[in-house]
């Protein structure tokens, strides 16, 4: 296995520019890379990324969390190679990094998820698909090339559209299964709501629906069975404005698709679609049916549904609270993941995601017993600054704070980084 750079070349990489009074065009404080990250996107984007649920109290109790846990760092041992790869599902892995699922890249930038493919396979970092994405999987997967890629699942209220996304995730090489458990409706999400902007109600983010047979069946079908009700009085700017979002973001030719009852069908459809209510743990065993490959479950943030996830047979774990977007008010991952390592017991792989912003973060969650640590807003940050060059220098920073941290703390492994190195 290659080795990336370590934490020092990556340094001395950014020092020797400076000579040349270039300085890194992705912030490395978690605090500059936010706001350089928003200020480049669009006011709707800005939003969309950065809101949580309600007050955003789970967000704030997600980083209160982080402040809690202190790390104790051991000093004289050596600590000349270090090495950060872990072995995850079968699978050899150069860092215990991957990219969180996110879906309207686009909204960051034009390249979406394209960009943020190259981003991850030039970082060595492995990328989860997102079911929201604004490419479809096969295209993503064709810009991973031989590089490491999972499939996140949302989880459809029509059974033919599961179905084919995991068959397509099989085709693309996926190496596992991520079944969203915790938005089966979207949380009160405030910053969307005062703009009333939903980005798929205007064409975004459904890329992997419009290219999917099974569902545009279903669209076929809405489209035959009429025209449905159509909006009452003369169209608004915002309206138009809407209407051409939604043609553009729909496949094939823009004047054509003005014409066709499709675009707007398939919007539609999406919304009618896109998730299930009455999900519960007993219909995981239907996806078990359906595909050999490892399945793991996010979102989960009780000890209880710990447990009912390690009943239902899962082959993972990912401890998170979707970054503070759906309930207000939650306990915060961190704290979920501390009360959940000893229940799962090695059992199957812990992942984390939700509130890291830097690699101290990822230390912090290694620490307290997660197998591996999920990236999520902070590579957005990257897109919207460099697009696939913002997004390999953010994942590249991780790799080399958390190779700095494990110097400095005087552990050589990834397994060496546990609860005996937090006050």
């Amino acid at each position: 296995m290659t080795q990336l750079p370590f934490g020092r070349e990556i340094q001395s990489r950014i020092y020797s520019a400076g000579v040349f009074g270039r300085t890194p065009s992705v912030p490395t404080h978690a605090d500059s890379l936010e706001r350089a990250g928003l200020k480049a996107m669009s006011p709707p984007a800005r939003d969309y990324v950065q809101t949580g649920a309600g007050s955003g109290s789970t967000m704030d109790a997600n980083r209160a969390a982080f402040d809690r846990h202190r790390i104790v760092p051991r000093m004289l041992r050596d600590v000349s190679r270090r090495e950060q790869s872990i072995s995850l599902l079968g699978s050899d892995f150069l860092s215990p990094l991957l990219t969180a699922p996110i879906g309207v890249a686009e909204m960051a930038h034009p390249d979406a998820d394209l960009a943020v493919a190259r981003g991850a396979k030039a970082a060595g970092v492995p990328m989860i698909i997102s079911s929201q994405a604004s490419v479809p999987m096969e295209q993503i997967a064709a810009e991973l090339g031989d590089h490491p890629r999972w499939f996140q699942l949302y989880w459809s209220n029509q059974p033919s559209v599961v179905e084919s996304f995991v068959r397509r995730a099989e085709a693309i090489g996926a190496g596992a299964i991520v079944v969203t458990l915790d938005t089966t409706v979207l949380g009160w999400r405030t910053l969307d709501l005062d703009r009333a902007y939903l980005p798929f109600a205007r064409g975004l983010g459904i890329a992997q629906y419009t290219s999917d047979p099974a569902f545009q069946d279903l669209v076929e079908q809405r489209v035959n069975g009429g025209p449905g009700k159509q909006p009452d009085g003369r169209p608004t700017p915002a309206a138009v404005r809407s209407l051409l979002s939604i043609t553009k973001h729909y496949p094939g030719e823009f004047r054509e698709n003005l014409r066709s009852p499709y675009p707007r069908a398939a919007v539609q459809t999406f919304l009618e679609v896109f998730s299930r209510t009455d999900l519960t743990w007993d219909d995981l065993a239907t996806l078990r049916e359906m595909t050999d490959l490892p399945i793991l479950v996010k979102g989960v943030q009780s000890v209880k549904d710990a447990r009912l996830a390690l009943e239902a047979g899962v082959d993972g774990i990912i401890v998170s609270n979707h970054g503070g977007r759906q309930v207000d008010g939650a306990i915060a991952s961190l704290d979920a993941l501390e009360a959940i390592v000893p229940v799962v017991d090695g059992h199957v792989p812990l992942l984390f995601d939700s509130g890291i912003r830097c690699g101290a973060d990822v230390y912090k969650a290694l620490a307290l017993g997660a197998s591996a640590v999920c990236i999520g807003r902070p590579y957005v940050y990257g897109l919207a600054i460099a697009g696939a060059d913002g997004v390999r220098e953010v994942l590249e920073h991780f790799r080399a704070e958390l190779d700095l941290m494990m110097a400095t703390t005087g552990v050589t492994s990834i397994a060496e980084i546990d609860s005996s190195m937090l006050a």
